[in-house]
């Protein structure tokens, strides 16, 4: 028997091989996770699927877990490289009234806002957890996928500044 690897399949067999995802969620590093869950069930409305002393798993409703807020023992392990993540979008349901109440409901909580803007296929809130990762409530306006990406091709993904009164 050889000791060598043996050969990739064709270049064209492994490019062709796409992931199918169905599902996801997101790990997070925070100073105190069973301190940080409050906000998580207080602002997104999730709620504590499993706790141990180093994690907190928390669901918007379907699945067993959402995010999971993981403490760090060292403040250098929270930063995977030189760049992390920008912001995590969550798509609202509902309609712009809806949307409004959800600004309404995260000023009312002194959630500081730092950035509402049209996308073009959608509007999006930007806020911060008390860890300091960024957030996006998201208010999908374009809901054919195709159409979405045309526009999103059409405005190169734009962010644009937008007024949005609070209910």
């Amino acid at each position: 028997m050889s000791a060598t690897a043996t050969p990739a399949p064709a270049a064209t067999a492994a490019t062709a091989i796409k992931p199918r995802i169905r599902r996801t969620h997101l790990a997070l590093f925070v100073k105190d996770p069973h301190g940080s869950a409050p906000w998580y069930e207080d602002v997104l409305g999730m709620t504590v699927t499993a706790r141990a002393e180093r994690w907190v798993f928390l669901s918007f409703g379907k699945k067993h877990h959402d995010i999971a807020l993981i403490r760090v023992e060292e403040p250098s392990q929270a930063v995977r490289g030189e760049v992390n993540m920008q912001h995590y979008g969550l798509e609202v349901e509902g309609d712009m009234e809806e949307f409004r109440r959800l600004y309404g409901m995260l000023l009312a909580k002194g959630i500081e806002i730092f950035k509402i803007t049209d996308h073009k296929v959608g509007y999006g809130i930007y806020f911060h957890d008390p860890d300091g990762h960024r957030f996006e409530f998201f208010f999908e306006t374009a809901h054919d996928d195709e159409e979405g990406k045309r526009l999103l091709g059409q405005y190169n993904a734009p962010s644009d500044s937008f007024h949005l009164d609070p209910l």
